[in-house]
């Protein structure tokens, strides 16, 4: 089987949200997760209740510094895909994935640092047609992610 789809959850405070986006990931078949920063680990009870057994599906690793995991992933040919709005981000519609490719979300709140946005091969982000800026981390990588699965 082709690894081709992989997930970098960066310092998500929320144990929930992780749970949520192991439970996605395992929709969209995503090849290994890797939790990064201050992200949270399992085993915990707040990521177990949201993903129903899915963080104990799919392969996950700990980085805590995320440049440390993007070089190796970059040498192992694999496109770095930032999940953030800003000034020259492109509309996720626009995007034409090449694969393997990691998707990166971020902080709920801060999202993610400029110094990482400077580390990515593409910025895509996800329309807001209300008054709030952004969506749930968990929905926001789940809307994506199902967009990017249509093109493996």
């Amino acid at each position: 089987m082709i690894k081709d789809f992989y997930l970098i959850v960066h310092n998500v405070r929320s144990l929930y949200n992780v749970g949520t986006m192991f439970r996605t990931a395992d929709g969209l078949g995503i090849d290994k997760i890797y939790l990064t920063g201050y992200t949270g680990i399992p085993p915990r009870s707040e990521i177990s209740k949201v993903a129903f057994g899915a963080d104990e599906l799919i392969p996950w690793e700990k980085y805590k510094n995320i440049s440390v995991l993007l070089k190796k992933l970059r040498r192992e040919k694999i496109k770095i895909i930032v999940l953030e709005k800003t000034k020259t981000a492109i509309h996720y519609l626009q995007f034409k994935p090449k694969f393997p490719l990691a998707l990166v979300v971020g902080n709920e709140v801060r999202g993610v640092s400029s110094s990482l946005l400077k580390q990515a091969d593409q910025v895509i982000y996800l329309p807001m047609a209300g008054k709030k800026e952004s969506l749930n981390v968990g929905v926001a990588m789940g809307a994506v992610g199902y967009y990017i699965n249509q093109f493996r």
